[in-house]
């Protein structure tokens, strides 16, 4: 029976496949990292608290990107290229979601546009990675080798969200309220394209490294384009609401207080 827990236990148990997975995870994890330490270094001063709450999401991405390192270490493995069709971060930026590199290359501070810029983009794709690591935590969290890694990730990536929807409430009070809604939207609508490619991307790298039949793959590409079916309809909507989180200021103000993974 093709489940999603099942699907990943093949690509946990295989090495090609696991190797695959790892250095995809580590490597936008990895550029993440780079993202908001050059955002928290270019906040504009009268946004100048928010800093270290970037940086401290930051130096989470960083943590995540060793992380998955080190379970390909454990396992004796090495990371292996990325695919550039798997590459999620580069293929948003692509469509120009989010602030560009050559933007957060230069010394220019940023402004409280680009912050909102910022934050909606975060918003949408830490939604993402919040439900993706919550399907991995509800399938893994008792694993003797990845449970602890899913766990420390998924609690790290609802944060994460959490500090986003607060943020932008924040901001949305202070007078961005329409801004913040037509960027959201914008950032949904081109994420769930990109997350459809990236996802029909990897499981195509995926059949090919585990030998799947091509009715297995077919069946896989038409649950890729069925869930794009109902984001485009419907689905985008969740990543637009904003919320207020259950607890407040979810990261505080830990830039560099981040756990480590052993």
């Amino acid at each position: 029976m093709l489940s999603a827990k099942s699907l990943f236990q093949e690509m946990l148990d295989d090495d090609r496949s696991f190797a695959l997975f790892c250095s995809i995870a580590a490597g936008g994890e990895s550029q993440g990292g780079w993202e908001n330490g050059r955002i928290a270094a270019l906040v504009p001063a009268e946004e100048r608290a928010l800093a270290p709450k970037i940086a401290r999401h930051g130096a989470d991405e960083d943590k995540h990107g060793r992380i998955f390192n080190a379970l390909l270490g454990k396992r004796g493995l090495t990371p292996v290229p990325v695919p550039p069709d798997t590459d999620y971060t580069m293929l948003l930026e692509a469509r120009g979601i989010g602030l560009a590199h050559d933007r957060l290359r230069a010394d220019t501070p940023l402004g409280v546009q680009d912050i909102v810029t910022y934050l909606a983009h975060s918003r949408v794709t830490e939604q993402r990675a919040s439900e993706q690591m919550r399907l991995l935590r509800r399938c893994f969290a008792d694993h003797p080798d990845i449970g602890r890694a899913v766990r420390m990730i998924s609690a790290d990536e609802d944060n994460h969200l959490a500090y986003c929807h607060e943020e932008l409430l924040r901001l949305a009070a202070a007078g961005h309220g329409r801004a913040i809604q037509r960027t959201l939207r914008t950032c949904a609508l081109a994420e769930i394209r990109v997350y459809r490619d990236v996802s029909l991307a990897v499981m195509a790298h995926m059949g090919a490294v585990l030998g799947w039949s091509r009715p297995r793959a077919a069946a896989l590409r038409a649950g890729i384009h069925a869930v794009h079916a109902y984001e485009r309809l419907a689905g985008w909507r969740r990543m637009v609401t904003l919320r207020p989180p259950e607890h407040s200021d979810p990261l505080g103000c830990r830039a560099t207080g981040a756990p480590e993974f052993a």
